[in-house]
């Protein structure tokens, strides 16, 4: 058996393996209509009220990253996917994957870290599971979750409602998460003062959603960071993205964190934030609302719809050149969640 037949662990991140991954593995296989968008959430409709459903797997490492540990990161990634979708989070599974020797005192730890998260984001966990396996065969714990939430009435969120004029915004600095993890893995030296994102984007959804039907869609930028998400949104649209480079918010932590170890900031992970699509009417509304947040005050028009290049994103830069965006064909930085 090939290499080229083998699982490789790009094919769990953001990058074109991963993409190709699921094109030709998962979506032969199931063909409901709910999962075929592979958007953030799946929206149900029971008894005519429309839920949103979610699932996730964490297993970043290290486990304790400043910011963003893994159990907050499991209930935060869960939450969020929910609130980009439209919906108020409600119900929580929670799974745990338990390594064989790992102390009692470390599992506590990190379901303290899940009680808090899920406290801060107004979320119950209701049911779950644990499973214990041998040594060495996880790193401590990973944990699994399902969400389910209340889309809406008033949302009305597609990618089919992007169109040419609408602008990308950007709900605050972009790759905090991701050069958090990568500074507390400890490659690049001792790095202090770096903290993750991570954080529930419920009051952020909220206040775009107020924009009625000027919002036409929202993601949550993840593994693939900025420009993956970017990439997913025109994605087989008849439409492009240009995004304006020298607009979107960045830390200039993460910028140093980035220049080190050869990184683009676009592609690192975000855990607490929100890229959405919005009306040209509705634009400067976005911004105004997100500033009033506590932390929306780095939100920025970043990027607008284009005829151009139609389901692809260009970057302009400060020098004026304009550049397609090629996803890398494997995350950069695996195992960010």
């Amino acid at each position: 058996m090939s290499g080229s037949d083998r699982i490789r662990i790009g094919h769990g991140g953001g990058g074109r393996l991963a993409r190709a991954f699921l094109d030709s593995e998962i979506r032969t296989r199931f063909t409901s209509p709910l999962l075929a968008s592979l958007d953030d959430a799946a929206i149900l409709t029971l008894d005519g009220v429309r839920l949103a459903f979610t699932t996730d797997g964490f297993v970043v490492k290290p486990r304790d990253v400043p910011g963003g540990d893994l159990g907050k990161l499991a209930v935060c990634g869960t939450v969020n996917d929910l609130a980009v979708s439209g919906a108020r989070p409600l119900y929580l599974s929670l799974s745990l994957i338990v390594e064989e020797g790992l102390a009692v005192t470390d599992l506590g730890v990190v379901l303290d870290s899940v009680a808090r998260a899920a406290d801060r984001a107004g979320v119950e966990i209701v049911c779950g599971d644990t499973k214990v396996v041998g040594r060495g065969e996880v790193d401590g714990v990973f944990l699994i979750t399902a969400g389910v939430g209340v889309v809406d009435p008033g949302a009305r969120l597609g990618r089919e409602r992007i169109e040419p004029g609408d602008r990308l915004i950007v709900s605050g600095s972009v790759g905090d998460h991701g050069a958090a993890v990568l500074a507390a893995r400890g490659e690049l030296g001792e790095m202090t003062g770096i903290t993750s994102d991570c954080a529930p984007v419920t009051a952020v959804a909220r206040a775009l959603l107020g924009l009625g039907p000027d919002l036409r869609f929202m993601r949550d930028p993840t593994r693939g960071g900025l420009l993956g998400a970017a990439v997913e949104m025109v994605s087989g649209l008849p439409v492009g993205l240009s995004i304006d480079e020298p607009s979107v918010p960045v830390a200039s932590t993460v910028e140093a964190v980035c220049g080190l170890a050869g990184l683009d900031p676009l592609m690192l992970a975000c855990e607490g934030r929100v890229a959405a699509v919005v009306s040209p009417g509705g634009a400067s509304r976005a911004v105004e609302a997100l500033g009033m947040l506590e932390d929306g005050g780095a939100a920025a028009v970043i990027g607008e719809v284009v005829e151009d290049h139609p389901g692809r994103v260009a970057i302009r830069t400060s020098a004026g050149t304009s550049r397609l965006v090629v996803l890398p064909e494997e995350d950069p930085l695996p195992r960010i969640c």
